[in-house]
């Protein structure tokens, strides 16, 4: 592995390359990544970036937001079949046909969609900012919002916003077993359960701290004295230990499953021999038909602006 590691920052250097990951990859992509955040994190960064190629070592709408951020950069991915089940549960024309059905309403996109289903958007969000960027419009401004169904109620529960809200989930975030978390809950009385907003709201209701990855990493890094139940992506917990390596951190578990984590099938899809190949081969590359990314970039660049407004 180590011999690996050397190349692959050998064609970084050779390539001018950026090596990006999401807080659920592997725990050896992470190390290796010149860049870790969550999405609004790796879209903030994408923006500002001065590299000729980036590679985005998380799933694919990940890197059609880097390519629409950056057209003129080469944007790579080690898998192309790295997909999103909640993008997924979004199809493009349908959620059009949806938006038409509803005339006079401003569209809120979560980042896990497609570029397609972003041009259709208004303004897009992350789990970092949506309360924030749904707050920052009038309260009798008409909104729909997609497609993570858990995501909208959550923050109309918590803004008062009676949002239109496209029902869509993330497969990951669906499967957390309420039963299970209330008996670890049991035998750790005072573990601190944390939750990423995409999960169900049953599982929300047992939260003491409900937020993106990066506010649950700001949380525990504040409190490392604490003890910890993890209700979100297992990948998160490699930058926790990291950050807090005498914290205990319990992840939540999965209902299917005799496992004590819960991860992401396609975010596992990326590995170190295909990082390698990637920047080696430059492929698989992601590219974004110029007419979607036109309109697509619009309410990425919306949100990035209101996002440094509000000191996001």
């Amino acid at each position: 592995m180590e011999n690996l590691i050397q190349a692959i920052e050998q064609l970084k250097k050779e390539k001018n390359a950026l090596i990006m990951g999401h807080y659920y990859q592997r725990s050896e992509i992470q190390e290796i990544a010149d860049y870790i955040g969550d999405s609004l994190a790796l879209a903030q960064q994408a923006a500002k970036t001065t590299a000729d190629i980036i590679v985005m070592c998380g799933v694919h709408f990940m890197g059609e937001t880097a390519k629409v951020l950056c057209p003129e950069k080469k944007v790579l991915v080690p898998d192309m079949a790295a997909g999103c089940s909640l993008a997924d549960s979004c199809p493009a024309d349908k959620f059009e046909q949806f938006v038409k059905e509803h005339p006079g309403y401003t569209v809120i996109s979560y980042v896990n969609t497609t570029a397609a289903v972003k041009a259709l958007t208004d303004v897009v969000v992350t789990s970092t900012n949506a309360r924030q960027i749904v707050e920052s419009f009038p309260k009798d401004e008409k909104i729909i919002f997609g497609p993570d169904r858990n995501l909208g109620s959550y923050i109309n529960s918590v803004t008062g916003r009676n949002m239109l809200v496209w029902d869509g989930a993330c497969h990951v975030h669906e499967q957390f077993s309420v039963e299970k978390i209330v008996e670890i809950k049991k035998q750790h009385p005072q573990a601190v359960i944390l939750a990423h907003p995409e999960c169900k709201g049953a599982v929300l209701k047992l939260a003491d701290v409900v937020g993106s990855t990066a506010a649950l990493l700001k949380y525990f890094v504040a409190h490392p004295e604490k003890e910890y139940i993890v209700a979100t992506e297992a990948g998160i917990l490699h930058e926790m230990r990291k950050k807090c390596p005498q914290t205990t951190f319990i992840p939540a578990p999965p209902m299917d499953s005799t496992c004590g984590c819960n991860e992401c099938n396609f975010m596992r899809l990326n590995t170190l021999e295909k990082l390698y190949n990637c920047l080696k081969d430059e492929s698989p590359e992601i590219t974004v038909d110029p007419a979607i990314a036109e309109k697509a970039v619009r309410p990425i660049k919306r949100m990035l602006e209101i996002s440094a407004q509000l000191g996001l």
